[in-house]
C-alpha cells in the first residue's frame, strides 16, 4: 500500500500506529508494597471466578436485603448486578459509619474560596442528610422523582446528593459553569421536579450569579419544575418567584432524624448527562447496589486508603461523574475522612492547593492533567514553597496524562516517593477500570498500565480481533462490570447504538478511546478515536504527539489536531504553551527558531511523520469551564472555518489571540 505521496507506507492493518516508547519504570517501594490493600493474586483470584471476586467486593456493603445471585446478563446488553438485594446507598454512606460508634470521625474538612471552613463528622453529616430527605418530602416528592441540583462545591451539594439516594430520588447533577440552556434541556429531560441551586458562587474572589440561570430554564415552556431550593451562599441579589423556597428557611427547621427505606440493587440512583454527537446530551442512568460496590472497592484499593489515617482530596467537580464517585458515593461509603474545595486553584494566590494539602495533612491527592500542566506553566518554586511531606498516593483523571507531567507530578508534588496512580474510566463506566495497583504496579509515566482486578478490557483493531503487544487500537471492554452504565434515559435505541453498535458480533462494550499496547504489554490510553490524525495513511493519535512537545523543556502544556492537507491528506497542527519562559513576539527569529526547535523535537521523540505541519505559540488553550481543551474550536480555526458560539469557554477571548497569529508559524 502506498501513501498519497508516493512512498511506502509501513503496515496499516494496525487501527493506531503505535509511535512514542517508554521505557521509564517505577515500582513501590518493599515498605509501601507489604502494607498494601490489594495484593499481585488479586489478578488470578478475579480472573479465575470473577462472579466470587465481585460478590466478595458486594460483601462489604451493608445489605438489607441479602443478595443471591451476583450478575444477570441474559439481556445483553443490560446488566443486572445483585438484583434480588436491597440497600439505602445513603446507609451505606453515613449511617452505617455511625451505628458503627464513627460519628465524631470527620467525614468533610471544607474549605471555602473566600477562606471560610467548616468541619463535618459522620454524625453531623446524618443529622443534615436526614434534614434534607425531610424538606424534600415537605415539598410533596415520592420515591422516583427526579431531582436537579446546580450547586457550587458547598456542603450542601452533598446534602441533597445524599437525601436524594436516601429517599430514592435520582439526582442529575448539573455542573455550575453551565448555562441556562444547559440546565433546561437537563430538567426537561429528566423531568426534574425540583432543582437546588444557590444565589451564586465565587469565581476568582467574585460572587457570581447561579440562580439566574436557573430561573431561564425554570420558565421554559417544557419545564417540569415546581421548586427551587436555594442556598443562601454569596448574598447576590436574586429575583424572587412563587415556587422559590430559601434552604435555611425550610431545611434548618427539619427535623435530624428520617427512617431510611431499602431499595432494590438496580434502583436507579442518578442520571448524569453527557455531551452527544447529535447535540441533544445523553443521560447517562446508573443504579445502585453494583455502582457503589465498584466505587467502594476501586476507592479503597486504587487509592490504598486507610480511612482510620488517610486524608483524600479529589479536585473535581461533584458536577462530574469524578465528583459523583470520588467525592461524594466512594470515599463516604468507605468512612474516609476527605477534603472539599470551593473555589479555583489560584485564588488568591497560585500556591492554594499545596496551602490546603499542608492545612490539613492531605494524604491521597486526585486531580486532572490539565490542572497538573497549569501547575507546571505557574512554576515549581510554587510547591516548593510547602512541605507536602503528608502526601502518600498521587492520582490522576480525565484525560491521558503526558509521561514528563507524570514525571514533574511525582517530582515536585510527591517528591519522588509516592506512588501515581493514573486511572482511566468514564461517565459511562461509573468507576475507575483501568489503573495501576499503588503497592503492585511497576508504573510507567503516561500509562494507565493494565485492567484492575475485576475488569477485563482489551485493545482491539478493526475486526475487533485483540492487538499484540507494540500494537494500536479500539479500547474495549468485553465482560459487564458493576458499575457501568444501564441505559441512556428515555432513549435504549441510542445506548445500543452508541456503545454495542461497533463490535456487535463481538458483545464488546466501546465508547471512542482508542489505545496501545507497548512492548511490556501496558496499556496506554491514546484519547478519543475521533482525534486521530491520518496523516500519509498513518493513524497518528493526538496524544502521542501532545507527549513529544511537553517532553522538550520548554513546554507546559500542548493541543494538537489535525487539519486537512492536499498532500498528506491531514497535517499536524499544535498549539502550544510554554513553561518558564516569555512568548517571543510573533514572527521574530526567536520564535521561528523555538518552533523549529520544537518541530525537531518530535521528530526525534516520535518519527519524522509526526512532525508538526505548523506550531503556533500562543498564551492559553481554549477549554470548557471544566478543564477540557476544545480541539474542534481549534481544529475549525486550522482549516479556517467559523467558530460560532465561544462562551462556554472559561475565556472567550483566547480565540481571537490563537486566530490573530496561526498564518505566522508554517513551516
Amino acid at each position: 500500500m502506498s501513501d498519497p505521496t508516493g512512498n511506502a507506507n509501513t503496515d496499516t492493518s494496525s487501527a493506531l500506529d503505535n509511535l512514542l516508547a517508554e521505557n521509564r519504570t517505577f515500582p513501590p517501594s518493599a515498605e509501601f508494597a507489604e502494607q498494601a490493600n490489594l495484593g499481585a493474586e488479586a489478578y488470578q483470584r478475579a480472573e479465575d471466578d470473577p462472579d466470587g471476586f465481585w460478590r466478595e467486593q458486594a460483601e462489604r456493603l451493608t445489605w438489607a436485603t441479602p443478595f443471591t445471585q451476583v450478575l444477570d446478563w441474559s439481556d445483553k446488553p443490560h446488566a443486572k448486578w445483585f438484583a434480588d438485594g436491597k440497600l439505602n446507598v445513603a446507609v451505606n454512606c453515613v449511617d452505617r459509619h455511625v451505628d458503627a460508634g464513627l460519628g465524631e470521625r470527620v467525614a468533610i474538612h471544607w474549605e471555602g474560596e473566600p477562606g471560610d471552613s467548616r468541619t463535618i463528622t459522620y454524625a453531623e453529616l446524618q443529622r443534615e442528610v436526614c434534614k434534607t430527605a425531610n424538606a424534600l418530602l415537605s415539598l410533596g416528592l415520592q420515591t422516583g422523582d427526579r431531582v436537579a441540583i446546580y450547586l457550587p462545591m458547598i456542603p450542601e451539594a452533598v446534602f441533597s446528593i445524599l437525601a436524594c439516594a436516601r429517599l430514592g430520588m435520582p439526582h442529575t447533577v448539573i455542573f455550575g459553569g453551565f448555562s441556562a440552556e444547559a440546565i433546561r434541556s437537563r430538567v426537561a429531560d429528566s423531568e426534574a421536579k425540583l432543582v437546588i441551586t444557590a444565589d451564586g458562587q465565587y469565581r476568582r474572589g467574585a460572587a457570581v450569579s447561579l440562580k439566574e440561570a436557573v430561573d431561564v430554564a425554570a420558565e421554559a415552556p417544557d419545564s417540569t419544575v415546581r421548586n427551587v431550593l436555594v442556598v443562601n451562599r454569596t448574598g447576590y441579589q436574586v429575583a424572587w418567584h412563587d415556587r422559590d423556597v430559601w434552604w435555611h428557611e425550610l431545611v434548618d427547621s427539619q427535623p435530624d432524624q428520617h427512617e431510611a427505606e431499602a431499595f432494590d440493587a438496580e434502583n436507579p440512583l442518578f442520571l448524569l448527562y453527557t455531551s452527544g454527537t447529535t447535540g441533544k446530551p445523553k443521560g447517562i442512568l446508573h443504579t445502585s447496589g453494583g455502582y457503589l460496590t465498584q466505587v467502594a472497592y476501586t476507592h479503597q484499593v486504587v487509592f490504598d486508603l486507610k480511612p482510620e489515617t488517610d486524608v483524600f482530596w479529589c479536585t473535581a467537580d461533584i458536577g462530574w461523574v469524578t465528583g459523583h464517585s470520588y467525592i461524594v458515593y466512594g470515599p463516604l461509603a468507605n468512612g474516609a475522612t476527605e477534603v472539599i474545595y470551593e473555589g479555583t486553584p489560584n485564588s488568591p494566590h497560585e500556591g492554594r492547593h499545596w496551602e490546603i494539602i499542608d492545612k490539613y495533612g492531605v494524604t491521597i491527592y486526585y486531580t486532572a492533567p490539565t490542572l497538573i500542566r497549569t501547575f507546571m506553566k505557574w512554576g515549581a518554586e510554587i510547591p516548593a514553597k510547602y512541605d507536602l511531606g503528608s502526601l502518600r498516593v498521587l492520582g490522576s483523571v480525565g484525560e491521558p496524562i503526558n509521561p514528563e507531567a507524570w514525571i514533574w507530578y511525582r517530582h515536585h508534588i510527591g517528591h519522588d516517593r509516592t506512588p501515581i496512580v493514573d486511572t482511566w474510566w468514564q461517565t459511562e463506566t461509573g468507576a475507575i477500570m483501568i489503573s495501576p495497583l499503588p503497592g503492585v504496579t511497576a508504573c510507567k509515566p503516561g500509562s494507565a498500565m493494565t485492567p484492575l482486578p475485576g475488569i477485563s478490557a482489551k485493545v482491539v483493531n478493526d475486526e475487533g480481533q485483540p492487538v499484540g503487544r507494540g500494537g494500536g487500537g479500539y479500547l474495549i471492554v468485553d465482560r459487564p462490570w458493576p458499575s457501568m452504565l444501564r441505559t441512556i434515559w428515555g432513549d435504549d435505541e441510542r445506548f445500543t447504538d452508541t456503545y454495542w453498535s461497533r463490535f456487535a458480533e463481538q458483545g464488546y462494550y466501546f465508547a471512542g478511546d482508542g489505545a496501545k499496547l507497548d512492548d511490556d504489554g501496558a496499556l496506554w490510553v491514546l484519547g478519543r478515536v475521533d482525534d486521530v490524525m491520518n496523516v500519509s495513511g498513518h493513524r497518528i493519535s493526538t496524544t502521542e504527539v501532545e507527549s513529544a512537545l511537553v517532553s522538550h523543556a520548554s513546554v507546559a502544556e500542548s493541543a494538537v489536531v489535525g487539519a486537512s492537507d492536499p498532500m498528506t491528506g491531514q497535517g499536524i497542527v499544535a498549539f502550544v504553551i510554554l513553561r518558564g519562559v516569555e512568548l517571543p513576539e510573533r514572527g521574530s527569529d526567536a520564535e521561528k527558531a523555538l518552533v523549529d526547535d520544537l518541530r525537531n523535537h518530535v521528530a526525534t521523540q516520535i518519527g519524522p511523520i509526526a512532525k508538526p505541519r505548523q506550531i503556533l505559540l500562543v498564551p492559553e488553550l481554549p477549554k470548557t469551564r471544566s478543564g477540557k481543551i476544545m480541539r474542534r474550536l481549534l481544529r475549525d480555526v486550522a482549516e479556517g472555518r467559523d467558530l460560532g458560539d465561544v462562551t462556554t469557554l472559561q475565556d472567550a477571548g483566547v480565540m481571537a489571540l490563537i486566530n490573530s497569529g496561526l498564518g505566522g508559524t508554517k513551516s
